[in-house]
């Protein structure tokens, strides 16, 4: 029993969302080009945020960090996975595994917070219109992108050094196909209560508590909209809908796998794959279709690039 207890894992083995063969070739193939179209449809964004003036607003200032998120929240996930699904073994060493783990709850935690300034924005833009610039300015923004990635950095560090002191003598394998807390924490060799409720209490509350002040925040601007015109009404409305959808895909998923018991992760793998590659997808589909002004300067964008490849 000593030499047992002083045995520790040197690496996780993933079951991944499949063992047949065949049909991890076709999610490769699904997931391959889910993950290009993150990469191409928010750096597109991003590109289009930074090189056109119109768009240097609060709104579109913080739409473009979203993509910055996106980007680098599925990057933490889904090459590892797109790997795996070509591998016969589908191991990461436990330090990858501590990184993995930390590196997916600072961007998940850093979108959360976006989210939630964004909601803030919306607020301050119909509520109070007059004292937007004043309130929202680029000092004011980059600031609260300041804070909310050292937020995140607190976050994070806290779930991986919650998770990384524990024991792990064996077993070794991780019924997902990333290394996220309650996965990995299932298999140290000792009791995890207070971590499990520390965890729920540090992610779960987080992600409950930035949900419930959107629904306030939004609550408040439906509120203000009652005396609006048919077309003032129509464009907030047009704009926070959006914002709302992208925060019901996202926070759902996380309210989901963080406030509640440990118990089967099959469930847990099948949200983990809408929060960690099909949100990011989804995001520049909803900001760009539902946004005329986008629309326009991508195409101005477009235009200017045939231009110069012209020329």
């Amino acid at each position: 029993m000593d030499g047992l207890n002083h045995t520790r894992v040197t690496h996780f083995v993933f079951l991944g969302l499949t063992s047949n063969h065949r049909l991890e070739l076709t999610l490769f193939v699904i997931f391959c080009s889910m993950y290009l179209l993150i990469l191409v449809g928010n750096g597109l964004i991003m590109v289009t945020v930074a090189s056109d003036r119109c768009l240097h607003t609060p709104m579109y200032f913080f739409l473009g960090n979203l993509s910055f998120i996106d980007i680098c929240h599925s990057s933490v996930t889904a090459p590892k996975m797109l790997l795996d699904f070509l591998s016969s073994q589908k191991i990461i060493s436990f330090n990858g595994c501590m990184a993995q783990l930390f590196f997916l709850h600072l961007c998940a935690c850093a979108e959360i917070f976006l989210l939630t300034i964004m909601a803030y924005d919306r607020y301050i833009a119909i509520c109070h219109p007059l004292q937007y610039m004043s309130l929202m300015s680029l000092k004011v923004c980059t600031w609260l992108v300041g804070a909310l990635w050292v937020g995140a950095m607190v976050h994070s560090l806290v779930q991986t050094v919650l998770t990384v002191q524990l024991p792990y003598c064996g077993p070794n394998i991780l019924d997902s196909f990333f290394c996220d807390v309650p996965p990995v924490i299932k298999l140290a060799c000792t009791d995890t209560y207070l971590t499990r409720v520390l965890i729920v209490s540090n992610s779960g509350m987080i992600s409950l508590v930035c949900y419930l002040a959107l629904l306030v925040s939004y609550i408040i601007i439906l509120m203000s909209l009652r005396g609006q015109t048919a077309e003032g009404l129509r464009k907030a409305l047009s704009t926070c809908a959006a914002h709302l959808l992208v925060v019901a895909l996202f926070l759902g998923h996380c309210i989901f796998i963080y406030t509640r018991p440990a118990g089967s992760f099959s469930a847990d793998k099948v949200v983990s794959v809408f929060y960690t590659v099909v949100t990011p997808v989804l995001n520049p589909v909803i900001y760009t279709l539902r946004n005329a002004e986008m629309k326009n300067c991508m195409k101005k964008l477009r235009d200017q690039k045939i231009f110069f490849m012209g020329t």
